[in-house]
């Protein structure tokens, strides 16, 4: 458990002054207590945060408190700087830091439990209990037949407190049993034997109840003087239990409806339910008689082939909450039906898996006769993996029960190289053998979340369910691999071939037609193939793009580019603002050539997004890079005042375990140190992918190299990542720098930024700067660099030249 105290960064814009709140937090994130000042922080009432969780109240996940980074600075006694979301929707930033008179409350306490005296308890403390808890008191005086009711016993039956009644009266309370209420006590009187009987009866307002009625004597001097007991209220639990037993009645009316096989199992694979047909088929298939509470792991010991696949099958229930298989139900190598498995897990209220179940159909009839039914065809008769029809319905179905929140999904498209030589030079009999083994080969290897089809010819798919976007790629790559180390000896023969791939990553907000998303990875993977073959494009299902008729057009032309190793390089100079400093600051920048000559070049904000969609934009970052090293060493008198050179990045790029070699080689051929080059990382890149992000930030920083967070601003979460990333230098958001003149706001964030990142060690960068009252805010603020057109304008490379020296001797430089 922790202390927190809470101080805002910045004083409330309103003008009202609010004080610094304590919230005390368990180790799971609960508020267990708040102060008085907490409403006014937060607009949260006590109450509320401690139903919230401190999650709810935090910005982002980088915000949390028991994050390793914040939890050992708040260990050394310094505070950290934490973005909070209020009540209303607007963010604000306040400074975290641990209570110095309580750090951590797990010490032991002083205090002892001990037994309550057996004196009377405090009054309130009584009527409290009963108020909460449904039940009252009664005691009779046997010598005067006096009966005292505390006052939850008046409330129960709905009887204002004193009421004048009779014990006889009382009984007439309850709706039966009143003589067994009598016998009961005349036996307690004479033996003195407690008691206890569940009641229903009807309130003064003829409101039902179910009640117990408790009692026992109670002797003085081994002598009964008196009978004392409880009445408790338990029509909630008894509603509670109707509630249960009706709803198992109903699932036991429908299982036994239906042939299907209906079976349920909690998460440690004991039976919860199954109906009959299910029963009547397992103890066909294994000859053991299965019992509610049998252990399935326990039932199949003798037949490990089977629990193996029966294990996978439901753990992957649990896992992705629903998903259809189709399996013979039986012991290997006996023919017994094939039946269709529908999985749905089962959740407890608090959105927990707690179990599974499964309803499993007969579909053997559908296999013998596919004539009749020929939308059931979902088989590709050369190597049993499913057809495109089925493949378009299983990514429909995926995307359908898809959950908010989820890692994305994504679509691996394959078409093996020169396949058409197969069956010329071995025939087609040779070549679906290839087929066949690399179907098993590949299938053997796939999670076993993900789905695998062949949708035509030497054409296979993949479905990547829950693969975040970096994954996904590594298992491309490697998919690519084992293609091309695949190897099948066939009659002296040894076929192998190499593969090209379209891998389509897919947002919630991506197209649901599958026909559409399938057609866009063939695309990606028909430009992997142009592009020189073994291969695999990444790209994005974006909707604005798709269909955009100058899209393949620029798409060619980026293509061209490339394939020339011709780009038109420019550079923009950055230049110092807080003072003055030594070298030359530029960024390099491209253009693509126009379709014709005399055409003007295609600006970055043009054929980026074409770039990307269709994986070549880390094809760009290389040339770029490549290109400016080149020009770089045909002009050696660069190398005294070329001091930062930054280059931006990509996606691809970022997420290439590769480019940090590829740098490290173009710095190592060079004469240029590499402390001079910086490369630019966009904010969105890293705020989706922090822990690759940081692997790169580290590894170029290895080989001596500055690495920029570009964009910076852009969202909350950027002042933890300038914070918290390894950041040479941070350059704002071209929405903080536009809006410094006019807009109090953005220069507030602005400000809010540049001293995080003088606090963190960094640098700060204002691009954008267009005119002088932007430039004078800028400075103002204490921003080290800007750039923009006010300062210097975007020129070609070729027109980069070193500062010129006039001597005695002549002139040097220029």
């Amino acid at each position: 458990m922790r202390e927190f105290l809470i101080q805002r960064y910045r004083p409330d814009t309103n003008g009202s002054v609010i004080r610094p709140t304590l919230l005390r937090v368990d180790d799971q994130g609960r508020i267990l207590q708040a102060d008085q000042y907490a409403e006014a922080m937060f607009g949260y009432t006590a109450n509320a945060l401690g139903k919230m969780g401190v999650q709810g109240i935090l910005a982002s996940r980088q915000d949390d408190p028991f994050a390793p980074a914040h939890r050992l600075s708040l260990e050394r006694g310094q505070p950290v700087l934490v973005t909070f979301r209020h009540k209303h929707g607007y963010f604000f930033s306040a400074s975290l830091s641990l209570n110095q008179k309580r750090r951590d409350s797990d010490r032991a306490a002083s205090a002892a439990v001990t037994l309550r005296p057996g004196h009377r308890l405090d009054p309130n403390i009584q009527r409290l209990a009963e108020q909460h808890s449904g039940f009252g008191l009664w005691e009779l005086t046997i010598a005067t037949n006096e009966v005292h009711w505390t006052e939850g016993l008046y409330q129960l039956l709905e009887l204002r407190p004193g009421t004048e009644i009779s014990p006889e009266q009382a009984l007439f309370y309850c709706q039966s049993h009143q003589s067994r209420v009598r016998a009961l006590f005349r036996r307690c009187l004479r033996t003195g034997q407690p008691f206890r009987i569940p009641l229903q009866i009807a309130t003064d307002r003829q409101h039902p109840r179910s009640v117990v009625l408790a009692g026992q004597a109670l002797a003085n001097n081994g002598q009964i003087r008196k009978l004392g007991g409880v009445v408790f209220d338990q029509s909630a639990m008894t509603a509670l239990e109707r509630n249960r037993q009706q709803a198992w009645r109903i699932l036991e009316a429908t299982t036994c409806a239906t042939d299907d096989l209906v079976v349920a199992l909690d998460t440690r694979f004991r039976l919860l339910h199954f109906n009959q047909p299910w029963a009547d088929q397992f103890q066909k298939a294994f000859e053991i008689e299965p019992r509610p509470g049998d252990s399935l792991r326990t039932l199949l010991t003798d037949f490990p082939v089977e629990r193996k696949l029966i294990e996978r099958l439901w753990q992957r229930a649990f896992e992705r909450g629903h998903f259809v298989a189709e399996t013979p139900l039986n012991r290997q190598g006996e023919s017994l039906p094939l039946y269709e498995l529908r999985f749905q897990s089962i959740h407890n209220a608090r959105g927990q898996v707690t179990g599974a179940m499964h309803v499993a159909r007969d579909i053997s009839d559908r296999l013998r006769h596919p004539q009749h039914d020929k939308d059931q065809m979902r088989y590709d008769p050369i190597t049993g993996l499913m057809n495109r029809r089925a493949f378009l319905v299983h990514i429909e179905r995926a995307r359908k029960h898809r959950q908010a929140g989820s890692p994305p999904d994504a679509i691996l498209l394959l078409d093996l190289d020169h396949f058409e030589r197969f069956n010329t030079n071995h025939g087609s009999g040779t070549a679906d053998r290839y087929l066949r083994a690399l179907a098993r080969h590949l299938g053997a290897r796939i999670r076993q979340r993900d789905a695998l089809a062949r949708l035509a010819g030497d054409t296979f798919a993949l479905y990547l369910e829950h693969c975040p976007e970096a994954r996904a790629r590594e298992i491309a790559d490697e998919i690519r691999t084992q293609i091309a180390e695949f190897r099948l000896r066939w009659q002296d023969t040894h076929l192998q071939t190499t593969c090209c791939g379209g891998l389509l990553i897919l947002g919630p907000d991506s197209p649901p037609q599958p026909e559409r998303l399938l057609n866009r990875a063939a695309s990606l993977c028909h430009s992997a193939k142009t592009a020189g073959r073994n291969q695999i494009h990444t790209g994005y299902p974006r909707s604005d793009i798709m269909v955009d008729s100058g899209t393949t057009t620029l798409k060619d032309l980026v293509a061209r580019a490339l394939d020339q190793n011709h780009l038109p390089l420019v550079y923009q100079s950055v230049k110092p603002l807080a003072s003055a400093t030594w070298g030359d600051h530029i960024e390099i920048l491209c253009r693509i050539p126009g379709q014709k000559p005399d055409d003007p070049p295609i600006t970055p904000d043009l054929f980026l997004p074409v770039a990307e969609q269709f994986d070549l934009a880390s094809r760009l970052d290389h040339l770029v890079i490549f290109q400016t090293f080149h020009w770089l060493d045909q002009h050696p008198l660069m190398k005294p005042r070329l001091t930062h050179c930054s280059f931006n990045l990509s996606l691809a790029t970022v997420l290439d375990d590769t480019f940090v070699n590829f740098m490290a080689q173009v710095i190592e051929q060079s004469r240029f140190d590499a402390s001079c080059f910086c490369l630019e990382i966009q904010e969105a890149h890293a705020r989706e992918h922090p822990e690759q992000v940081t692997r790169l930030c580290h590894a170029l920083q290895g080989i001596g190299c500055k690495v920029a967070l570009q964009e910076a601003g852009a969202s909350v979460e950027s002042y933890q990542l300038a914070a918290r990333l390894p950041f040479d230098y941070i350059k704002l958001a071209r929405a903080l720098i536009t809006g410094l003149a006019n807009d109090p706001v953005q220069a507030t964030m602005a400000e809010a930024l540049h001293r995080i990142a003088i606090a963190a060690g960094r640098q700060t960068i204002a691009p954008f700067i267009e005119n002088d009252e932007t430039l004078r805010k800028a400075r103002t603020l204490g921003i080290h660099y800007g750039q923009g057109h006010r300062l210097a304008p975007a020129l070609p490379l070729s027109e980069l030249t070193p500062a010129a020296v006039e001597l005695a001797t002549g002139r040097i430089g220029g």
